[in-house]
């Protein structure tokens, strides 16, 4: 997880207080909606050019582990 939270970041003051990368203005919801409607991981790279493709593997990573959490049934 160190690896991932070198890339995405969370600040309060910043984009609500919502993931970004590396500190900039550029949510991790964002990256991942660009993928999500199509474009592969070069394209977001060419659309959005301050992101690397460590950033982007980051993004995927982040949201993965994000979901992959236990659900405790009582």
């Amino acid at each position: 997880m160190a690896e991932i939270m070198d890339r995405i970041t969370v600040d309060p003051e910043q984009c609500g207080g919502r993931p970004c990368v590396r500190g900039m203005r550029i949510r991790v919801t964002d990256v991942l909606d660009l993928l999500a409607s199509g474009l592969s991981q070069a394209q977001v790279l060419e659309e959005m050019p301050a992101l690397e493709k460590e950033d982007v593997e980051a993004c995927l990573r982040f949201a993965s582990r994000k979901l992959d959490h236990p659900i405790l049934a009582a």
